[in-house]
């Protein structure tokens, strides 16, 4: 039951209208749009505390309709992300969407999700963010503030909004990333000791001393591993397929082959041949094109799945804290060991898949020391004789 306060007329037909709800202890404003296809009264409301919010909530409502948009009024923030992840993301990579999901769950619907999306102002935003910037990585705020982005654009196309306020602020500086770091030689040589038999040891030591990413050791089928010398070509694996959608690799030159150490053939020829014995123990048939990582079923394995149990392999290695390293930093460390062995950062570069030795040298700086040590040492070759210049300075003194 609602009742209009003394003074406050009640408008025609077709015009706004603001009443007093008693019930909710607020001032409602309406306005009549018609009918729907369905044959039913159009007529959106909003509320407020005053009557000049109401109005002004009425205005904003009138632009929306001028501008063919017509937001419901409780569209909530939950609902414009969570209609994003079920119908903007066809086509996209499962790995990609879960990364959505977890992001959006985690730091947008349980800090924003209840407010109404057309209610949503900057400042909002940059409270939000300040907050997230206390927990997170500059990166993972980055993608955190995408989401949203793209899930109020998601909305507009619909007619759900008519603004995206997403785009009107900035994403603050988040908390360092945990940088990437590299196995000692001494850990490494743990590492391939560590749960030999296993096909996590084969998939360790095939990353280690070969260096492919994990999305490309995943999905890896043995007619891609070559365990036999066929003519001049030594034994070795072609890198040709990822995880990635439709199965690229990340890059053109990600696409390749690479020779195999003694070590890995050897590994890798025990670890086919304990495939090979599962699969006729279970009265399967044999063919290289099954996985050479699969899980019990025969699946891919997942990126998680593969994480776990390279963490169960570091804790047998005696490594005090498995958590703290992930199966890329195999590779990390497989271009740290050949740098410090002294081999070019050129050569590093083909090996790894990079475009060019800039990405390898801007993505592994730290594990390239002889090539940022190079211009020191020819420097003390090439004026080596000089024995009258010391640090600037003659040895006589001024």
């Amino acid at each position: 039951m609602t009742e209009t306060p003394k003074g406050l007329a009640r408008a025609g037909h077709g015009d706004d209208s603001i009443y007093w709800d008693k019930s909710k202890n607020r001032y409602i404003g309406a306005v009549s749009l018609g009918y729907t296809p369905a044959g039913k009264r159009n007529r959106p409301k909003v509320s407020g505390k005053t009557k000049a919010e109401v109005r002004h909530k009425l205005r904003e409502l009138r632009k929306e309709v001028a501008a063919g948009v017509r937001a419901p009024a409780n569209y909530t923030v939950a609902q414009a992300v969570t209609d994003w992840l079920a119908q903007g993301l066809k086509g996209r990579e499962v790995t990609s969407v879960d990364t959505y999901k977890s992001l959006a769950e985690n730091h947008i619907i349980p800090q924003l999700g209840k407010g109404k999306l057309r209610d949503l102002e900057a400042d909002d935003l940059d409270e939000w963010l300040e907050a997230e910037a206390e927990t997170l990585a500059t990166q993972s705020l980055k993608m955190v503030h995408s989401v949203l982005r793209r899930s109020i654009s998601h909305a507009q196309r619909r007619g759900r909004t008519v603004r995206n306020v997403a785009e009107l602020v900035e994403v603050p500086e988040g908390r360092a990333g945990r940088p990437s770091k590299s196995l000692s030689l001494e850990q490494g040589a743990a590492v391939l000791r560590s749960k030999e038999g296993t096909w996590i040891h084969a998939y360790a030591v095939l990353s280690l001393l070969v260096g492919v990413r994990p999305e490309e050791a995943r999905p890896l089928t043995w007619s891609h591993v070559h365990l036999t010398r066929s003519g001049m070509e030594k034994p070795h694996v072609d890198v040709w397929r990822s995880v990635r959608r439709h199965g690229d690799t990340k890059t053109r030159k990600s696409r390749r082959s690479l020779a195999m150490p003694q070590q890995t053939v050897a590994v890798m020829r025990a670890h086919k041949r304990r495939e090979q014995a599962a699969c006729l123990t279970a009265g399967d048939e044999w063919t290289d094109e099954r996985l050479v990582f699969p899980t019990e079923t025969g699946e891919l394995r997942s990126a998680l799945n593969v994480r776990r149990n390279f963490r169960t392999l570091l804790k047998e290695a005696g490594f005090e804290n498995p958590k703290e390293w992930t199966p890329r930093e195999l590779r990390t460390s497989f271009v740290s060991v050949l740098s410090d062995h002294g081999i070019p950062i050129e050569v590093i570069s083909r090996l790894v898949g990079h475009n060019g030795s800039g990405t390898t040298e801007r993505v592994y700086r730290k594990q390239l020391r002889p090539v940022i040590s190079e211009g020191a040492e020819a420097m003390d070759v090439i004026f080596g004789d000089d024995d009258d210049v010391v640090g600037g300075e003659s040895r006589d003194g001024p």
